[in-house]
């Protein structure tokens, strides 16, 4: 782990450690063991999400090179395990998911394109997702000044946004392909080699507009359906809470999240986020600190298995792989 990433990682820890006892680890534990069953229910629900995550970007590429709809439920499910649990500032899950795309089919510029477009989908998508939460959040509460915030953060998201979206339409990512047209040179990164034409497969997807758009609309779904993890969670805690108000607290975390992505996990800043966000509607810190604890168990249970079925599938393509003899190491290298 990078020394930043791991000093992140550590004052985080140490901010959550500090949140718990301050606010009472016997209240936080109480709160959190009052979810019992109902962490089934939230552990569903993510499951649901990251299902339905898989579909979307299954969408994106033509039915002819499109491998079958589990492939794309199983690699959307490493990508999370791997952003999740591992220090890769959340988007190395994205690059390993693209690699592993390729070894059932698609070529490396296709797989890479399409992780691309799945995540400007998703990018796009929480923004507005973020914009009704905060709309919501002055309907409800009159809360201008955190709503001011959350408009800067994203005034300053929107220009990136599109950024991202013009390096794609106008040739930007033909850099990455030099960059990956490197790491092919890896024995264990050859599927990306393909990955020469990753311009041309992100305007292949592009001239599919219809495509795109379902995958728009269904990530919107996802993020709604999202919501119910904390309308569940608050509900077994005994501080249920309305929709509207759970789709603030979710679509404001979120968002806070999205903005720690150098913190390995927001480790320590979701749990603040969680007591500043739920204190607004008189939901207790202890409480607050529980919840983001149980947003958590997905991300453990559902994560873990992911790592273990990522590393089967690396094990199996290396026995598959003939190995490469000194003569052709040697003539790769000149």
């Amino acid at each position: 782990m990078p020394k930043s990433l791991a000093l992140a990682a550590l004052i985080g820890l140490v901010a959550a450690i500090s949140l718990v006892g301050y606010f009472g680890a016997g209240s936080v534990w109480s709160a959190f063991e009052a979810v019992g069953w109902g962490a089934l229910l939230v552990i569903s629900v993510r499951a649901i999400e990251t299902s339905g995550a898989g579909v979307a970007w299954a969408w994106l590429l033509p039915a002819e090179s499109r491998p079958p709809l589990r492939i794309f439920i199983l690699l959307r499910w490493l990508r999370e395990s791997i952003n999740c649990l591992l220090p890769v500032a959340q988007v190395g899950g994205d690059l390993i998911g693209a690699r592993l795309l390729t070894f059932f089919g698609p070529a490396g510029g296709l797989a890479g394109a399409s992780v691309i477009v799945d995540l400007f989908v998703q990018t796009l998508t929480q923004f507005f997702f973020t914009l009704f939460g905060v709309a919501l959040l002055i309907a409800y509460t009159g809360d201008t000044a955190l709503a001011r915030w959350v408009l800067v953060g994203l005034a300053i998201m929107a220009p990136a946004l599109l950024g991202f979206f013009a390096a794609q339409r106008l040739g930007g990512f033909k850099l990455v392909e030099k960059l990956f047209a490197r790491l092919a040179q890896n024995p264990k990164w050859a599927a990306l080699g393909g990955i020469r034409s990753l311009h041309e497969s992100l305007q292949a997807l592009y001239r599919r507009p219809g495509a795109v758009l379902a995958a728009i609309l269904l990530h919107l779904v996802i993020w709604f359906v999202g919501v119910l993890e904390i309308d569940v969670a608050l509900r077994f805690m005994g501080q249920p809470v309305t929709y509207s108000t759970a789709l603030i607290i979710e679509s404001l975390a979120q968002a806070v999240r999205g903005a720690a992505f150098v913190v390995p996990g927001a480790i320590g800043v979701q749990e603040g986020g969680f007591v500043a966000l739920c204190a607004i509607f008189g939901i207790p810190a202890p409480t607050a600190i529980a919840l983001s604890l149980v947003k958590r168990l997905p991300e453990v249970l559902l994560g873990i298995p992911g790592l273990l079925i990522w590393q089967g599938l690396e094990g199996r393509r290396l026995l598959r792989t003939p190995p490469v003899d000194a003569k052709q190491r040697e003539s790769s290298t000149v």
